[in-house]
């Protein structure tokens, strides 16, 4: 009897100390999921700007970022048109005031034609590189300049020109060229490979 009594005990003890670890298993199953989402969550989000709904790599150059732009593509037929292409592609850096679709669509079409046209290559060429900085100029730089020279600075194009750049009091800023036209900073700070670029919603005008 005291023999059987003993196994029994013994069985006892061995199943109880199999249940303990089971329950011990279950326990620690949710804690596994908890790390995994926590993981999950603290992965790094893309923080390369959007543009006319594509993503602009700061790795990238001037001419390949905005030939993704769903926004830019009649600047894009414009730089193509004036052969500028394989220069804004170069190392620069530059600093590029963007005009977007709209900003084009403002001048009359027939100018449009004349100066996408073969004989207007010199003038567009001339318009385009009045959109053009030497150096990367991001919007902190512009507003430093700004705030040094009364809130206003005078920036000297590519085309030879000066572009007169303020900073308002809210932050924006306007361009305004030679013959009086104004233009506003709709985007800023798009980082590229080879300079800045600041989409604008009106073409600026050399003298």
């Amino acid at each position: 009897m005291n023999t059987r009594m003993l196994t029994l005990t013994v069985a006892s003890a061995a199943l109880l100390g199999l249940a303990a670890c089971n329950s011990g298993a279950e326990t620690e199953a949710p804690a596994a999921d908890a790390t995994a989402t926590d993981t999950a969550a603290m992965a790094p989000a893309t923080t390369d700007p959007m543009v006319g709904g594509a993503s602009m790599s700061p790795n990238e150059t001037i001419v390949a970022n905005a030939a993704k732009a769903s926004n830019l593509t009649t600047l894009v037929s414009a730089v193509q048109a004036a052969g500028l292409a394989e220069t804004l592609s170069g190392t620069g850096p530059f600093t590029v005031f963007a005009p977007d679709n709209a900003a084009f669509e403002k001048i009359p079409v027939a100018t449009r034609e004349s100066l996408m046209a073969p004989a207007g290559k010199a003038d567009l060429t001339k318009i385009l590189t009045y959109h053009v900085v030497p150096g990367r100029l991001t919007a902190a730089d512009l507003a430093t300049q700004a705030q040094a020279n009364g809130g206003k600075v005078a920036l000297k194009t590519v085309e030879g020109d000066e572009l007169t750049v303020t900073v308002n009091a809210d932050g924006s800023v306007t361009l305004t060229d030679e013959n009086g036209g104004s233009s506003k900073v709709t985007q800023a700070d798009v980082l590229q490979s080879n300079g800045v670029v600041h989409v604008i919603d009106t073409v600026v005008m050399p003298d």
